[in-house]
């Protein structure tokens, strides 16, 4: 192997023996006589101390090599406070994997600013960047522990169909697709699958879901491919059940992120606080008469950018539910109330990050609303055929990933918080 260690994992009991480490390198400081080596790996960074005399070949062939070139390195571990980690490899063999070409197009650790266009254009070098690395760990740890949480409450895990024969929401922002000569769309949300594995037995499902959506948006927090955690649960009552399990999931993973992820939080300079549970519950009636006051806006107006932050302002939480829209504002498969829904909104620091309800499962009822709002029944065949042979009560929710993320780091692009982003304007890399 290229690697018996990774640079975190070097400790006391490796003082005087011989390890392999591989990685890039990522400065090089040459004494004359004496030369030290920053070596960068996914899990940190270690110096390799390389002494002339002791060693004329391995040393010009170190000190000669370009920024970011990629090697693996053969020595003895040996203990100096004076350097990073506390620890130094003595180098005896060294393996030269890749040259990195000269120059970069973007520097890794150099000080000057690079516009947003240039890293994402270079995104394979602006991901050696600490502070973008740290980004991605917490994502990673924010959907290890939701998921996490999520199978801990009974959720099995399913992948639904990312191609379909007709638009899952009825709207007409999908992005077409020509499918062996047919019309085919990328869905935009996995709704309408995981309604219908709730008449299957399944009772809580849960996915990494994909969003397509061919919305021609220019904003910082809008994503024409995003992800999501979707989850689906059936035999509840009410959308309230829904909400806890959303609450609850977002309380875990932020305290286990905190735990886990102190040194990428800090590397960004963030701090968390673990909100209290319950949630604040702010009906939407209150949201209108808190806008009200400052803006010209109607019931049964929709929240958009400018409603969400200005309500953020008159509230003291930064995590809270709005609840019972007005029941035109959903989507048609939200259960109706009267002329509300029993739907929600999960608002962070005034921006959207999770959207839920309990669904209806009556299929007269479904067909009628539907009907109400004129959408052709015959898209939606497969679909109403789950609810016609036993559908239980159920509901869910679609908690964007990009969306947490942007608003528990204080990032103000969301495409910070995803690899490759995919916006009106960005098709590539």
């Amino acid at each position: 192997m290229l690697r018996s260690h990774y640079s975190k994992e070097i400790n006391e009991e490796f003082h005087g023996k011989e390890i392999k480490v591989a990685g890039w390198v990522e400065d090089i400081r040459n004494l004359g006589g004496i030369a030290f080596i920053i070596l960068r790996d996914r899990e940190g960074k270690l110096q390799i101390t390389a002494i002339k005399k002791e060693n004329p070949d391995l040393f010009k062939k170190l000190v000669s090599l370009p920024r970011e070139s990629v090697i693996a390195v053969e020595g003895i571990c040996q203990k100096n406070e004076k350097v990073m980690n506390g620890w130094e490899l003595l180098p005896k063999k060294l393996e030269v994997l890749s040259i990195a070409s000269t120059p970069l197009p973007m520097g890794v650790i150099d000080k000057v600013n690079v516009d947003f266009d240039t890293r994402l254009d270079n995104r394979f070098i602006d991901l050696r960047k600490e502070e973008t690395k740290a980004i991605f760990l917490i994502r990673h740890s924010f959907i290890k522990y939701a998921t996490e949480f999520l199978r801990n409450k009974g959720f099995i895990e399913v992948h639904t169909p990312k191609i379909t024969a007709s638009s899952s929401e009825g709207g007409t922002e999908v992005f077409k697709v020509d499918y062996f000569g047919k019309d085919a769309y990328l869905v935009q949300s996995p709704q309408l699958y995981k309604q219908m594995l709730m008449a299957t037995g399944f009772d809580r499902v849960f996915e990494i879901a994909w969003y397509f959506r061919a919305e021609e948006h220019d904003t910082s927090r809008h994503l024409n491919e995003s992800t999501a955690i979707d989850i689906e649960m059936a035999f509840i009552s009410d959308e309230e059940e829904v909400m806890r399990i959303a609450e609850e999931m977002t309380n875990y993973a932020i305290q286990k992120i905190l735990d886990e992820n102190s040194k990428e939080l800090e590397k960004l300079n963030v701090e968390i606080d673990t909100p209290s549970l319950p949630y604040p519950r702010i009906k939407y009636d209150e949201v209108v008469e808190i806008l009200q006051k400052e803006i010209d806006f109607k019931w049964g107006d929709d929240l958009g950018t400018d409603e969400e932050n200005l309500l953020a302002k008159h509230v003291d939480y930064e995590l809270y539910f709005i609840k019972d829209f007005p029941l035109e504002t959903k989507p048609f498969y939200a259960m109706p109330n009267g002329k509300y829904a029993r739907a929600f909104d999960l608002e962070y620091k005034g921006m959207e990050i999770a959207s839920g309800a309990q669904r209806i499962h009556d299929y007269d009822m479904l067909v009628k609303r539907m009907n109400e709002l004129g959408m052709n029944i015959n898209n939606f065949e497969d679909y109403l055929k789950a609810f016609k042979y036993g559908m239980p009560p159920h509901g869910g929710f679609g908690y964007g990933i990009e969306r947490f993320l942007m608003r528990l780091l204080n990032l103000k692009n969301i495409r910070e918080c995803i690899l490759f982003p995919r916006d009106r304007k960005r098709l590539r890399p």
